[in-house]
C-alpha cells in the first residue's frame, strides 16, 4: 500500500523513525528548499541534529516546469545535474540547457542573500550529510545537491525522502552511502499526489524554519558556501 502523508512535517516524522541510528552522531540534516525544508526540520528536531540547506534549483522542461530536466547547485550554481533522456526527448543541446539555467542561477543568488545573508559555519568536512527532500521524481535536483555537498568532503552522504520514483532511487545507489525512501509507488505520478496537503513553501517559512533550528542547534555552513 502506498503511503500518503498528511503534510511535509508528518513525512519528516516518519523519516526520523527510519534514521534513528544517526541520533548522537556527527551528522547534519540538509534540506533542499523549498519543499524539503519542513521535512528536514522535523527530522533534525527528532534526531537532535543541526539543520541547514543546500541551495539547489530545478530546471524544468519547457512547458512543464515541475518535471526536472536538470538542476543547478553550489556557488553561483556552477554544479549542474542533467537528465539526459529528457534533454534528448525535448531536443535540447548544451546551449539550450544553459539558456534555461541562467534565470535559475539568478534565483539561487536571490535566495542565498534572502535566506543566508553573510552567515557562515563549520562546514561538513568529516561529518555525515543527510540530504532531505519532500520527494523525487527524476532525481536531477538531488543529484545536483549531492555533487555540491561532496565538495565539502563529508564522511558520508545519506539521502532521505518520503516518496520517490523507483528509477530515481536506483540512480543514486552508486553515488551516495545510503538511500532511505519510505515509498516507491508504481506508477509514480507526482510527489504532491502523496500528500493530503502540499502547499507552496514561502520564503518567510524557509526563514522561520532556519531561525527556529538555529535557536535549537547551531547551524553549519551549507555546501554552496564552502568556496566562493
Amino acid at each position: 500500500m502506498t503511503e500518503r502523508y498528511a503534510d511535509r512535517r508528518s513525512a519528516g516524522i516518519a523519516l526520523a523513525k527510519r534514521l534513528a541510528r544517526y541520533r548522537g552522531r556527527e551528522a547534519v540534516v540538509l534540506g533542499l528548499p523549498r519543499g524539503g525544508l519542513p521535512v528536514a526540520a522535523e527530522l533534525a528536531e527528532a534526531l537532535d541534529l543541526p539543520l541547514d540547506i543546500v541551495l539547489v534549483r530545478k530546471i524544468g522542461v519547457p512547458g512543464n516546469p515541475e518535471l526536472a530536466l536538470a538542476a543547478v547547485a553550489g556557488p553561483e550554481g556552477r554544479t549542474l545535474a542533467l537528465n539526459r533522456e529528457l534533454a534528448t526527448a525535448f531536443g535540447l543541446d548544451a546551449r539550450g540547457i544553459e539558456d534555461l539555467a541562467v534565470p535559475q542561477r539568478a534565483e539561487l543568488a536571490r535566495r542565498r542573500q534572502l535566506w543566508l545573508g553573510a552567515s557562515a559555519g563549520a562546514g561538513l568536512a568529516g561529518k555525515i550529510a543527510i540530504l532531505v527532500d519532500d520527494g523525487m521524481a527524476t532525481g536531477a535536483t538531488m543529484r545536483a545537491a549531492i555533487a555540491a555537498v561532496r565538495e565539502q568532503a563529508p564522511a558520508q552522504v545519506v539521502v532521505a525522502v518520503p516518496v520517490a520514483a523507483s528509477d530515481a532511487v536506483a540512480a543514486l545507489r552508486g553515488i551516495v552511502d545510503q538511500v532511505v525512501c519510505l515509498s516507491r509507488p508504481e506508477p509514480f505520478i507526482a510527489v504532491g499526489a502523496h500528500y493530503a496537503r502540499f502547499p507552496q513553501v514561502s520564503d518567510l517559512e524557509v526563514r522561520d524554519i532556519l531561525d527556529a533550528a538555529a535557536s535549537r542547534v547551531p547551524r553549519v555552513r551549507p555546501a554552496e558556501r564552502d568556496r566562493n
